[in-house]
């Protein structure tokens, strides 16, 4: 296919595809629920804090590759579908940074405190 030349993505299979893209949407929504129950109170995570801030991120995340992939079908021709790659790829590699800083941040922050807590007499960690 020529970069420029316009295609369409035959009825069938974008129904097949927007379907799929539902059931892993689904599934995904399912692990978050999971992990959300589950992770939120383990200390050694850094607390509530840093699991609800990783939750968080992963559910923005989540949501912004479907996003992605939703607009990638609306894509006229190959230049457009490149040019949204790059531009969601920059916007991804931005964020992920942020995100890791702040979960750095939340991180030593929260084994601070549980080492400030353990020094003092009778403290425990949580």
């Amino acid at each position: 296919m020529k970069t420029g030349t316009p295609f369409e993505m035959p009825a069938d299979l974008r129904k097949m595809t927007e379907q799929s893209m539902e059931q892993v949407r689904s599934a995904i929504n399912s692990y978050l629920q999971f992990f959300q129950r589950g992770v939120p109170g383990m200390p050694m995570l850094g607390g509530t804090e840093l699991s609800n801030k990783v939750l968080s991120y992963a559910e923005r995340n989540v949501a912004s590759a479907f996003d992605f992939a939703q607009s990638l079908m609306a894509a006229k021709d190959v230049q457009e579908v490149l040019k949204m790659q790059t531009e969601f790829l920059q916007t991804q590699m931005q964020v992920m940074t942020e995100q890791v800083k702040d979960l750095s941040e939340t991180a030593i922050k929260a084994v601070a405190d549980t080492t400030t807590k353990m020094g003092k007499p009778g403290g425990s960690p949580s």
